[in-house]
C-alpha cells in the first residue's frame, strides 16, 4: 500500500497500475481523493497521504509523503480511530492559520504490514503481544486458544487483517530468530514456482548466439571477492600499455526484463539480504550464483565499462559502456590477493602469471585514486562486524572487518565505475548524500568536546572533520569518533535528481556495480541501454515512475539492513544469556540518553545497555556484568563494575 501511495503522490502512469491495486484505484477515484490527468493518478491537491506520527492528546502530525513537502497537524477531533504508524489519506483544511493541517479521510493501512507476536502471561493469563513492545498484539483469541499454544511461542501477524499467518517457533530455540527478523518484513527465501520455472529455462551462454556483443574473452578477467562470495557481479582488467580499466559487469537485464515475473519478484525483494551463515537474495540463486555471477572458465554475459586513465591527473579521459562477453580467467578472494601483495602468493600458471602482473602495476593507480579522492571526500573507519555461527544458530566467534589492499583496489575500481555511469545522464537513479545540517554538527562537536577534543571550526565541514579524525587518531578513537559523524550526517539514498555525493565528495554518482544483489544497478543498466540504442520508449519507460522507484528502492534498504542489524543483535542476546552474572571488557559508545558499551572481549560488538554506570565517561573502557537479557527484545543489561583511567 506504501508504494501505491508514494506512486500516487508523484503521478501514476495507468499502465503501470497492477490488478491487485485497480480496485484501490477505482475506490479512491469515487471519493475523489485522486484525479486522472492524461492517464496519469495523482493525489487530488485537496487530500495527501502519509503515515501517522506519535498520537499525543489526540493529535498528531501526518508524516507526509513526498520530497520538501510539510507534515500536517490533525487536531484533536480530527483523527478518528487512527493510531500511531497507520497509513493515512487526510484531507487537508484550507483557510486556517497557523501550522498547516489535516482531518484523516481514511485509514488505508499500515506502515508495517507485518510483525511479530509472543505468547506471554500477563496476571497468571496467557496473551498474545507484540514482540517489540509487549502491547496487544490486535489478534484477538479466545482465552481457550491461547491456552493450547506455550509460553514463548512466536507468530507471524498481519496488521491490515489482524490476523495470524504462520507460527514461527519459540523464543527458546535460536533457530527462530531467522524467521523473527525476516517475517517483520513479509522476507523470504523461496520463490514461486514460476519464478523458478522461468529462471530454470536460460541456456547456457552460447557466444555465437551474441554476435553485437564485444568479444572480450582473451582478456585475462578476473574477479575478487569475499571467501564466502557465490553471487560475483564484477570483474576487472587492467590494459597497462593503453591506461585502460575494464570493470565488467554481470548482465542482468539480459535475463530479467520489465514486467516480467522475475522482475516483479525483484522489485519487491529490492535487496539481498546477507547473514552470518546465509544469504536471501533478489534472484532466483539460478541466475544470482549460476548464470548470471561471473564464475571462473565460463563464458558470461556482462555489461562493461572501459576507461581509460589519464595517469598523471588521475581524470578518466575517455569511456564507454557496452555489452559484451568475457570469460573470467580466476576467482579470487580478498585473503589471496593480499598474500600475492605479501609476496606470500606466486602464480600457479601463465594465466595467473598474467593476472598478477597487471594486478602488480593496478595497485599504486589505484591507491593514487584513493588518496586523490580523500582529498574532498572523506575516509570513514566504521567497523563492519563480521558474526560466525553454527549448526544451531549460536554464536561461534565475531570480529571487526579490516579493509586491506585488495579491498581497497576493488573498491577504487568500483567507485571509478560507479562515478562514470552517474555522468551519462541527467534524471535517472542518483545514490546522493546530502551535507550534514548545522545542528547535527553543533552536537557531534559538543559531543567530542565533551571527550577533551578541542574543537576548531575551519573554513569547511571538510577540514574540520579532518582535524577532528586526527585528534582521534592520535587518542587512538579513530573508528568510535568515525562512528559519531557517520551518526551526524544524513542517510545516503536513491534519488531520481543528482545533488551529489558529500560523503564521497564526488559531484554525481550512483551504483552500476552490483545488478545481482541491488535492484537499483539494475535500472541503471536498462537506462544506459536505452541511451546507448536511442530507444526512447525504454527510456522514457525506466523514468516514468522514476521519483516513486528511488523511494521505495531506499526504503527497502534501510529494511534489509535492519535484518540484518536485528540478526545479529538477537545472537548476542542470546549469548549473553548464557553468560549471565559474568564479566567482560567493554567500552561506553554513548551516555545520552542512557548509557550503553559495545563489548570487546572473547566476543566482540555486543551493545548493552548500562542500568548503573558510575559517571563513566563517553569512550572509557569499563568492565561490565551482564545482569538480565530480555530475548524477546534482544536487550542485554549490564552494569559497570570497574572503569580505567578516563581517556584523554
Amino acid at each position: 500500500m506504501k508504494s501505491l501511495l508514494i506512486r500516487l503522490t508523484l503521478g501514476l502512469s495507468e499502465q503501470d497500475i497492477s490488478p491487485d491495486e485497480l480496485n484501490y484505484i477505482n475506490n479512491f477515484l469515487a471519493k475523489k481523493y485522486i484525479t486522472k490527468k492524461d492517464n496519469i493518478y495523482k493525489f487530488n491537491s485537496k487530500y495527501r497521504a502519509g503515515t501517522l506520527g506519535l498520537v499525543q492528546k489526540d493529535t498528531a502530525y501526518l508524516n507526509v509523503i513526498g520530497e520538501n513537502i510539510r507534515d500536517l497537524f490533525i487536531g484533536e477531533g480530527d483523527l478518528g480511530d487512527a493510531k500511531e504508524g497507520d497509513l493515512i489519506i487526510a484531507q487537508r483544511l484550507l483557510g486556517k492559520r497557523g501550522t498547516p493541517s489535516a482531518k484523516i479521510a481514511e485509514i488505508v493501512g499500515r506502515a508495517q504490514t507485518y510483525s511479530v507476536a509472543y505468547i506471554i502471561l500477563k496476571d497468571s493469563k496467557k496473551a498474545l503481544a507484540n514482540l517489540k513492545t509487549d502491547y496487544p498484539a490486535g489478534v484477538e483469541l479466545a482465552q481457550k486458544v491461547l491456552d493450547t499454544y506455550e509460553e514463548g511461542d512466536v507468530f507471524k501477524i498481519n496488521n491490515q487483517e489482524n490476523s495470524i499467518m504462520e507460527k514461527l517457533g519459540n523464543l527458546k530455540d535460536p533457530l527462530v530468530d531467522e524467521k523473527i527478523v525476516l517475517a517483520q518484513f513479509n522476507k523470504h527465501d523461496e520463490f514461486d514456482e514460476e519464478v523458478l520455472k522461468i529462471a530454470t529455462s536460460f541456456e547456457a551462454v552460447d557466444a555465437s548466439k551474441y554476435p553485437k556483443r564485444v568479444d572480450l574473452r582473451e582478456l585475462s578477467f578476473c574477479t575478487i571477492d569475499p571467501v564466502t562470495a557465490k553471487d560475483y557481479d564484477d570483474a576487472i582488467y587492467w590494459d597497462d600499455k593503453n591506461s585502460t580499466l575494464f570493470v565488467a559487469i554481470a548482465d542482468v537485464s539480459e535475463y530479467v526484463t520489465p514486467f516480467g515475473t522475475i522482475d516483479n519478484e525483484a522489485i519487491y525483494r529490492s535487496f539481498s539480504i546477507y547473514l552470518p551463515h546465509r544469504s536471501i537474495p533478489m534472484l532466483p540463486r539460478q541466475l544470482s550464483e549460476t548464470l548470471c555471477s561471473l564464475q571462473p572458465h565460463v563464458d558470461r554475459l556482462s555489461y562493461v565499462f572501459e576507461m581509460k586513465l589519464d595517469l598523471d591527473s588521475l581524470e578518466v579521459v575517455k569511456s564507454k559502456v557496452y555489452e559484451a562477453i568475457i570469460h573470467s580467467q580466476r576467482r579470487f578472494n580478498y585473503e589471496e590477493i593480499d598474500e600475492f601483495f605479501e609476496g606470500k602468493l606466486v602464480a600457479k600458471d601463465n594465466s595467473e602469471k598474467e593476472i598478477f602482473a597487471w594486478i602488480k602495476k593496478l595497485r599504486p593507480i589505484t591507491d593514487a585514486l584513493k588518496v586523490k579522492r580523500l582529498k574532498i571526500g572523506y575516509d570513514f573507519r566504521s567497523n563492519e562486524l563480521e558474526m560466525t555461527i553454527d549448526k544451531n544458530s549460536n554464536i561461534v566467534s565475531t570480529t571487526f572487518a579490516e579493509e586491506t589492499p585488495s579491498h581497497a583496489l576493488i573498491e577504487d575500481c568500483m567507485l571509478l565505475a560507479n562515478k562514470e555511469a552517474a555522468h551519462q545522464y541527467s534524471r535517472g537513479i542518483f545514490r546522493i548524500h546530502e551535507e550534514p545540517s548545522q545542528s547535527k554538527l553543533q552536537l557531534l562537536y559538543q559531543e567530542l568536546a565533551g571527550i577533551g577534543m578541542s574543537i576548531d571550526i575551519k573554513n569547511s565541514i571538510k577540514e574540520t572533520i579532518t582535524d577532528i579524525q586526527k585528534q582521534a587518531r592520535e587518542m587512538d578513537l579513530e573508528s568510535e569518533v568515525d562512528t559519531l559523524i557517520i551518526r551526524s550526517q544524513m542517510q545516503a539514498k536513491y534519488a531520481p535528481i543528482n545533488s551529489g555525493h558529500f560523503g564521497l565528495g564526488f559531484e554525481a554518482y550512483t551504483h552500476f556495480t552490483s545488478p545481482i544483489r541491488r535492484y537499483s544497478d539494475l535500472i541503471v543498466h536498462r537506462l544506459l541501454k536505452a541511451i546507448n540504442n536511442n530507444d526512447t520508449e525504454e527510456g522514457s519507460y525506466v523514468l516514468r515512475n522514476i521519483e516513486a522507484l528511488s523511494m521505495t528502492i531506499s526504503e527497502k534498504e534501510r529494511e534489509a539492513s535492519t535484518i540484518e542489524v536485528e540478526f545479529q543483535h538477537r545472537k548476542f542476546a542470546r549469548w549473553a544469556n548464557e553468560n549471565l552474572n559474568k564479566e567482560f571488557k567493554a567500552r561506553i559508545t554513548t551516555t545520552e540518553p542512557e548509557y550503553k558499551a559495545e563489548i570487546h572481549d572473547e566476543i566482540t560488538g555486543a551493545r548493552v545497555l548500562i542500568t548503573s554506570a558510575e559517571n563513566a565517561v563517553l569512550f572509557q573502557d569499563v568492565i561490565v556484568c551482564i545482569d538480565k537479557v530480555d530475548i524477546a527484545k534482544a536487550k542485554i543489561f549490564a552494569h559497570v563494575v570497574k572503569k580505567s583511567d578516563v581517556q584523554s
